[in-house]
């Protein structure tokens, strides 16, 4: 078993299972003596600015933390000689030659892209036992306080509100504990590039409406909308959907999709319960 500590920059951001520092990352000497004082076996490191418009509209903003942070602690870990894990996005890819194998070149539309594009080539020229992770569109509890996209589905859903999602805008999601689960499952197992996409390739309006009936709503009022229609500072690609073989090899499994939407549902209405 591991002792898990994370960080977390703002106060009341507890994890489920963690003990928690409250630190910003991007204060390099703060996060060396942390490093020091801890003695990490090992380091996951998840942390992002990952709205891709905040990205868009604060590049500077955001590339500390997207870029330099991450190099800095595949440099530590390789003089340590500790397995290091980054999460990097499938939104390294522009979308059109889907789907993308570990192999295939990163080629980002948007500022978030390239930030972790770059980010992946500077984790793996500090640490060559590096292991970056590209993750997809991720969904359902995570043990955070944060709440991510489905949890604003379900609400709109079940509240009737309108909602308009996107048809032609493609990825391959996997649930959030699925995900922790096959990042631990590899820490230390591998090195270079995976992939931990699902199984399944899907846009975000066949993901409501497959919520929307978990939740035994079957006239939902979502509207099909395409990406053109939105006004975004970011560029979105339209099939970033990942081809995810070597990491199911390694033991990577992650949860069939409507299976972990219904345990999404199921503990959204526990939730609401309490």
């Amino acid at each position: 078993f591991w002792r898990v500590i994370g960080t977390s920059r703002r106060t009341g951001a507890d994890a489920v299972g963690s003990e928690r520092v409250c630190l910003d990352l991007t204060a390099l000497d703060d996060l060396e003596h942390l490093f020091s004082g801890l003695r990490p076996d090992a380091v996951i490191h998840t942390a992002a600015a990952a709205d891709p418009n905040v990205c868009e509209t604060h590049p500077d903003r955001t590339e500390p933390i997207n870029v330099d942070v991450p190099a800095w602690l595949a440099g530590r870990c390789a003089r340590r000689h500790i397995p290091f894990v980054f999460t990097s996005s499938d939104l390294v890819f522009d979308g059109e030659h889907a789907p993308y194998p570990e192999a295939a070149v990163p080629s980002p539309v948007n500022v978030y892209g390239g930030q972790k594009a770059r980010a992946e080539t500077a984790v793996r020229s500090a640490c060559a036992g590096a292991l970056v992770c590209r993750m997809p569109l991720l969904f359902g509890w995570s043990g955070s306080p944060h709440k991510g996209f489905d949890h604003e589905m379900i609400r709109a859903i079940c509240s009737r509100t309108p909602l308009v999602l996107f048809t032609d805008e493609f990825r391959t999601p996997v649930d959030a504990q699925s995900a922790a689960a096959g990042l631990l499952g590899l820490l230390g197992r591998a090195a270079g590039i995976l992939h931990l996409g699902g199984r399944q390739r899907t846009s975000r309006f066949d993901m409501g409406m497959r919520f929307a009936r978990h939740l035994g709503v079957f006239r939902p009022s979502i509207r099909a909308g395409r990406q053109i229609e939105a006004r975004m500072a970011a560029a979105r690609p339209r099939d970033v959907s990942l081809i995810s073989r070597q990491a199911y090899r390694l033991g990577y499994d992650p949860m069939p999709m409507d299976r972990a939407i219904e345990a999404t549902v199921r503990r959204a209405a526990s939730e609401s319960a309490d």
